[in-house]
């Protein structure tokens, strides 16, 4: 067995006071382009911290740094208080940062126990007898995805059958199971329709009562109120405020995304644009007569 059977250990236990992971004053520059300028972010453990901000806002890349992907020009990053450094997406993992892409990292041909010890399969038997451990990976698989609310009638079913949501949440249990402390989301909900973004939904509060930390990133702000303890606002690579529950309303944060004045803008353009034709309408001839009898 090269896999050790018993289950990884819970998430660690920290300071309320102090942040499972934080972010200050990160910058990240891409040639002349400024990705990110002077953006600061943290969550402690048994929190979500909304991470919201359209499209371009800076978002994919402050993840890519909180996961190891990127290194930032400028800024530091902490774990439980003490500063380190992420040079690789695996010692991200190493320490307990967990990080769901938008794209899955899940594999459509293969079975639901195979994806979800991908890169980290359980084996029985030695040399040429070496292989896969059906039994451990089907059972372990069952009773994670049982456990955050997903019925799976046969663990050999491709993952590929699977709805949006379930996927999300095959990928969410996976990360969980393998002892993430710090769990990334991005843009779980963004391809998903209403009940699958509801899956989705609850699997992040059931997370965050279980102790985990997590950062659930979108640019849908309806997804993010019901969720988010905290909520940190990019727009064009600059922070425009971190945010409470409670301290701040639906329409408020649209107009720091830098959504609230285009969307004021295109209503009263679509106002406009229905009474324009209205009045077309009515100038025809013979637009108010009644039809031939």
């Amino acid at each position: 067995m090269t896999v050790d059977q018993t289950a990884p250990a819970a998430p660690q236990a920290s300071r309320s006071d102090v942040p499972v992971l934080e972010a200050r004053d990160i910058s990240k520059y891409f040639g002349r382009v400024i990705a990110l300028k002077g953006v600061s972010l943290s969550v402690k453990a048994g929190e979500v911290n909304c991470l919201l901000g359209d499209n371009g806002a800076g978002k994919s890349t402050l993840i890519k740094i909180l996961s190891g992907v990127h290194r930032p020009d400028e800024g530091e990053l902490l774990m439980d208080g003490n500063l380190v450094t992420l040079s690789s997406p695996r010692e991200a993992q190493s320490r307990g940062i967990a990080t769901v892409f938008q794209d899955l990292a899940v594999l459509p041909l293969m079975s639901i126990s195979r994806n979800f010890f991908l890169g980290n399969e359980p084996t029985k038997g030695v040399g040429p007898a070496k292989r896969f451990d059906m039994g451990y990976a089907d059972r372990i698989s069952r009773e994670h995805m049982h456990e955050i609310g997903i019925d799976v009638r046969d663990t050999a079913q491709l993952v590929g059958t699977l709805s949006g949501g379930e996927r999300q949440t095959l990928a969410i249990a996976r990360a969980e199971y393998f002892g993430a402390r710090v769990l990334i989301l991005d843009e779980p909900t963004s391809a998903l329709g209403v009940k699958q973004a509801a899956i989705v939904l609850r699997h992040i509060v059931k997370a965050r009562a279980r102790g985990l930390a997590v950062i659930f990133i979108t640019h849908n702000v309806q997804h993010a109120l019901p969720v988010g303890d905290k909520f940190t606002i990019l727009s064009h690579g600059r922070s425009e405020g971190v945010f409470k529950r409670g301290e701040v309303s639906l329409d408020q944060l649209l107009g720091l995304m830098g959504g609230g004045a285009e969307l004021s803008d295109l209503s009263r353009e679509l106002e406009q644009l229905q009474d324009e034709a209205v009045r077309a309408h009515a100038a025809e001839p013979g637009a108010g007569a009644p039809p031939a009898g």
